[in-house]
C-alpha cells in the first residue's frame, strides 16, 4: 500500500510544482503516472521511492522499494553491486565463506546465501553475463545502465517497483524482457514512460495535471477512450456556452433597444404634456440609470459566460493547431536517393556488420532501421549523412536536401533564443507578426521568445524545430529521425505521430518503439547484425 496525503512540494527558490496531493495505490496494482512534461511525474517518483522529501504532508508506505531512475549520471562512480544495493551483502557472504563467524556479517546477510547465483543469472538474463559485480557503471553504455537497473529488480525482489521512463535506452529485444517482466510480476508497480506498449500492461492510469490527479481505472487504451469521451463532451460544452454568450449578447442588444425606444416615446409624451424642465431632468437621470444598471446586469452575464469559454478552451488539447503543412517534395516517387554497395565500417580492425551492407533507398520510402544496442544504426545514419566514410563499400547519393532529427535536437542551436531560431527558417520572408503568431500557436507566448533553445526540456526542442519547419517554405525530401520519441511526454510523442503522418517525403526511421512506428506507417525494415 502507498499512501500519499496533502502533498506539497517545490524546488529552492522556485514555485511549488504541486501543493496538497493525494494518492492512493493498492498493494500488487499495476499503474501508470502520465501527464505532461513539467508537471512533476519524476519528482513524484523519487518522493514516493524516499530520494527527495516533501516540503508538507504525509507519505505512508508498507513494502520495500527498488527504484529505477531515468538518468543514471549520479552513480557513474560507483559499482553494480553497489547501485543495486547489494555491495554489504556481497562482502558479509564473502567474509562468512572466508571463515569468519562475527555475528554482524550473518546479521547483514540475513540468510540470503544464494544472492551471488541469483545476481549472475539476472545479468545473463538481461544479456550482461560477462559483466562483474565489482565493474563500474561509467563505462557503460545508456542501454546497458538500465538493464543492470532492470536486473536489480530479480536480484532484490522487492514488493514495490518504481520505473522511470525504462524503455528509453532499450532495444525491442530488452523491451519485450521488460514487458514479460512487467506481466508476470506480482509485485506493487508504479510507471512512468511513453512507451503505450508497456503502459497497457497497467491496470490503473493516474493523471497528474494542475488540477491534481485524476485515476483512470484501465490500461492506457482505456485511459485514451475516456479521453476521448471526455473531451467530445468538452467540446459539446464550448459549443453550448458559445450559443449561450450569442444568445445573451443578442438578449442585451434587444432589450437595450426596446429600452432606449420606451424611453423615446416617454420623453415625446412628456414634453406634449408640458412637464417641467426641472422634471424632465430627473427623469431623463432615473431612465439613464435604470439603463446603466441594466447594462451592467447583461454584462455581468456575458462576462461570465466569457469566462467559463476561456476555461474550457484552455482545457482543450494544443495537438490539433501544432500542424506543420508539409509541401511535397520536389523528387518524383520512386528516385534513387541512396546506393550503398558492399558497404562496412570497422572499429579497431573489426567489421561493425556480418556481412557487407547492399541497400537502395527512394523517393517516398518510409524505412525503418532496426537492431539491437550496439548493432551499428546510429553508425549507418552517419554513413547516410555522409558524416562518416566507409571502411569498405560506396555509397552514391544523388543531390537532395534532408534533415536529421536525434533523440537530443540537436539541430537546434542552444545559444539563439527561440524567436531567433524560428527566423532561421524563414525563407519565405514571413513579416514579424506571422512569425509570432506562429510561435503562439506552438504554445511559445510572447514571454518566452527571447529564452535560449539550451534551456528547452525535450517536448519544447520538438515544437521549436516543428514551428521552424512550419515556417520554412522548403520541405524536406528526407527526414531521418534517431530516437525522437525517446524525451518527450505523451502529448509530444501524439504531435510528432501526426506531423509525420502528413508528411510526404523520404523517412528513415531508428525507434524501438513498435506503437509509434506503427501509427506512422513505415513501407520496410532494414534489420542490422
Amino acid at each position: 500500500m502507498i499512501l500519499l496525503q496533502n502533498i506539497s512540494f517545490g524546488f529552492p527558490g522556485g514555485n511549488l510544482l504541486f501543493n496538497h496531493i493525494n494518492l492512493t495505490i493498492s498493494t500488487q496494482t499495476k499503474s501508470a503516472l502520465v501527464g505532461s512534461n513539467g508537471m512533476g511525474k519524476s519528482t513524484l517518483l523519487k518522493l514516493i521511492a524516499d530520494e527527495l522529501q516533501p516540503l508538507n504532508g504525509n507519505i505512508n508506505i508498507h513494502g520495500d522499494i527498488f527504484y529505477v531512475p531515468q538518468l543514471f549520471g549520479n552513480g557513474n562512480d560507483l559499482s553494480i553491486a553497489e547501485c543495486l544495493k547489494i555491495d554489504q551483502k556481497l562482502y558479509a557472504l564473502q567474509k562468512i565463506t572466508e571463515g569468519d563467524v562475527d555475528e554482524k556479517y550473518f546479521e547483514i546477510l540475513n540468510d540470503d546465501w544464494d544472492l551471488e547465483e541469483r545476481s549472475r543469472s539476472a545479468l545473463q538474463y538481461w544479456g550482461l553475463g560477462d559483466f562483474e559485480l565489482n565493474q563500474k557503471l561509467e563505462n557503460l553504455s545508456g542501454g546497458q545502465k538500465t538493464k543492470v537497473f532492470l536486473a536489480g529488480i530479480q536480484i532484490n525482489q522487492p514488493e514495490i517497483i518504481i520505473l522511470d521512463e525504462p524503455t528509453n535506452h532499450l532495444d525491442l529485444e530488452g523491451r519485450k524482457l521488460l514487458y514479460d517482466l512487467i506481466d508476470k510480476t506480482n509485485a506493487t508497480v508504479i510507471i512512468v514512460s511513453h512507451d503505450r506498449t508497456l503502459l497497457n500492461l497497467v491496470d490503473t492510469i493516474f493523471e497528474l495535471s494542475n488540477q491534481g490527479i485524476a485515476t483512470y481505472g484501465g490500461n492506457y487504451d482505456f485511459y485514451t477512450q475516456q479521453k476521448e469521451v471526455e473531451k467530445e463532451a468538452l467540446h459539446n460544452d464550448i459549443h453550448a456556452q458559445e450559443r449561450a454568450l450569442k444568445k445573451a449578447k443578442e438578449k442585451e442588444r434587444e432589450t437595450l433597444e426596446r429600452k432606449q425606444k420606451l424611453d423615446a416615446r416617454g420623453k415625446q409624451k412628456q414634453e406634449k404634456s408640458g412637464v417641467a424642465r426641472i422634471m424632465m431632468n430627473t427623469l431623463r437621470n432615473n431612465a439613464e440609470k435604470n439603463t446603466s444598471k441594466l447594462k451592467n446586469i447583461h454584462a455581468e452575464k456575458i462576462s461570465g459566460i466569457s469566462g467559463n469559454l476561456r476555461d474550457l478552451r484552455s482545457s482543450l488539447k494544443n495537438s490539433d493547431q501544432m500542424k506543420v503543412n508539409f509541401n511535397d517534395s520536389s523528387l518524383h516517387s520512386g528516385k534513387i536517393l541512396m546506393t550503398l554497395e558492399e558497404v562496412n565500417f570497422s572499429y579497431g580492425g573489426e567489421k561493425l556488420w556480418k556481412e557487407n551492407l547492399n541497400l537502395e533507398i527512394r523517393s517516398g520510402e518510409r524505412v525503418s532501421l532496426k537492431g539491437q544496442n550496439g548493432s551499428g544504426k546510429t553508425t549507418l545514419i552517419k554513413l547516410l549523412l555522409g558524416n562518416t566514410e566507409p571502411s569498405a563499400g560506396k555509397i552514391i547519393r544523388a543531390d537532395f536536401n534532408r534533415i536529421y532529427v536525434d533523440q537530443e535536437y540537436s539541430l537546434i542551436e542552444n545559444d539563439l533564443s527561440i524567436y531567433d531560431f524560428v527566423q532561421k527558417f524563414n525563407d519565405q520572408a514571413l513579416q514579424e507578426s506571422e512569425v509570432k503568431t506562429l510561435l503562439s500557436r506552438f504554445l511559445f507566448g510572447k514571454e518566452t521568445w527571447d529564452k535560449k533553445c539550451g534551456v528547452l526540456s525535450g517536448g519544447e526542442r520538438l515544437r521549436v524545430l516543428l514551428c521552424g519547419l512550419s515556417v520554412s517554405n522548403k520541405t524536406p525530401d528526407m527526414i531521418i529521425l534517431d530516437e525522437p520519441t525517446n524525451n518527450l511526454d505523451l502529448q509530444n510523442v501524439e504531435i510528432l505521430t501526426n506531423t509525420i503522418k502528413d508528411y510526404h517525403g523520404t523517412l528513415v526511421v531508428v525507434s524501438h518503439d513498435e506503437v509509434f512506428l506503427r501509427e506512422i506507417g513505415m513501407d520496410r525494415e532494414v534489420v542490422l547484425i
